[in-house]
């Protein structure tokens, strides 16, 4: 059993790695599409079609027999995963995305675990003990962590790697093909704040972080009572497709819209597919074997290999402000994750010296 154990956590951390650079994959091709001209909801709606018609059958067949019966507060539970990790989660990162690079969409990512963490404080799942350097490890990280995501947003710098003008013609490319713009009145109030494009696209990955963060501590705790995995994702993607769709119905006027092409399609299948029925597996078999905090320490790979990817696929450049405000979240991260690896091991160091001791008693 040892030894199988050892197997799989092996596995688990490959599992992480290479999920890490799906997603990296995943804001690559998807900004070739954005810059094609796809429509924000409807690449949302056809990725989460397509991830549902995936993981629905699987669900259906795999956990017919483990399955808890559904109540009214059950489907409440599920739209809201559906509201804000699927349907706000994903339009939120396509907007950032279509404003920003691959570079920056990825650098904002590792902050979802740390504003998970905030979250849960706030819920009373997680404590913070400031006598102990640990919970003030946690407190530090999470500032800085917060510090980068807002550097991000008013700095941006010179350009270090690639050229600056690339954006600009990426722009005019995405303009000239007729990109509409997500939620005009919105962005339009916005810009009339004196916020630009940019800087929109940067609070709007952040947006996406805090979607994400609610959908993650919502599920913690529905999880338990509802312990049937896939079958959680499944009814999540069903109320997505359902926002999306008739979000779309309202805001989508040109049919043509609905039409693909080619590199639309390539980026809808690998979104659904990989993106989202892929890669939740493989976080969710990883995180039943090594636990949050260790999957957790995964997520900083993700602006790593999408730096590499866009660079090599779309030439896009890297600039200080992404490198500084990105190397403030990394660095955050990792201090709110091994703070809260030293907890964990505390705590069972504790619980195995008390066995220890109380069994010869006995």
């Amino acid at each position: 059993m040892a030894e199988s154990m050892g197997g799989d956590t092996w596995k688990a951390h490959v599992s992480m790695a290479l999920a890490q650079l799906f997603y990296g994959g995943y804001t690559v091709i998807t900004k070739v599409a954005l810059n094609v001209g796809v429509n924000h909801l409807v690449f949302c709606f056809y990725r989460n079609f397509l991830a549902f018609f995936i993981l629905a059958p699987l669900a259906f067949f795999i956990e017919r027999r483990t399955r808890p019966p559904i109540t009214k507060k059950l489907l409440m539970s599920f739209f809201f995963l559906g509201l804000t990790g699927i349907f706000g989660n994903q339009l939120l990162f396509l907007i950032g995305l279509s404003y920003t690079n691959p570079t920056y969409a990825a650098a904002a990512q590792p902050a979802i675990p740390v504003f998970t963490f905030l979250l849960t404080v706030m819920m009373g799942i997680e404590r913070v003990n400031l006598l102990r350097y640990e919970g003030l490890a946690k407190v530090g990280g999470t500032l800085i962590c917060v510090s980068g995501a807002m550097l991000m947003v008013l700095y941006r710098g010179p350009a270090l790697i690639g050229d600056k003008e690339m954006d600009h013609v990426l722009q005019i490319k995405r303009g000239a093909r007729g990109q509409p713009e997500p939620s005009g009145w919105l962005i339009s109030g916005l810009l009339n704040l004196g916020f630009d494009h940019f800087q929109l696209g940067v609070m709007s990955l952040i947006a996406n972080c805090c979607c994400m963060t609610a959908f993650l501590a919502i599920q913690a705790p529905l999880l338990k009572k509802y312990p049937a995995n896939l079958s959680v994702t499944a009814y999540s993607f069903f109320f997505g497709v359902v926002l999306t769709l008739i979000v779309s119905l309202f805001m989508v006027n040109e049919s043509t819209n609905w039409i693909l092409k080619q590199s639309e399609i390539l980026a809808v299948v690998y979104a659904g597919s990989i993106t989202s029925a892929l890669n939740y597996g493989l976080l969710i078999w990883s995180n039943k074997i090594l636990g949050p905090t260790l999957v957790a320490l995964y997520y900083p790979l993700q602006p790593a290999f999408s730096v590499i990817l866009s660079q090599i696929f779309l030439g896009t450049p890297i600039y200080l402000g992404s490198i500084l405000g990105g190397s403030l979240i990394v660095a955050g991260l990792y201090i709110v994750t091994w703070a809260s690896y030293r907890e964990r091991q505390s705590t069972l160091g504790v619980t195995a010296h008390a066995s220890s001791v109380s069994e010869p008693l006995i």
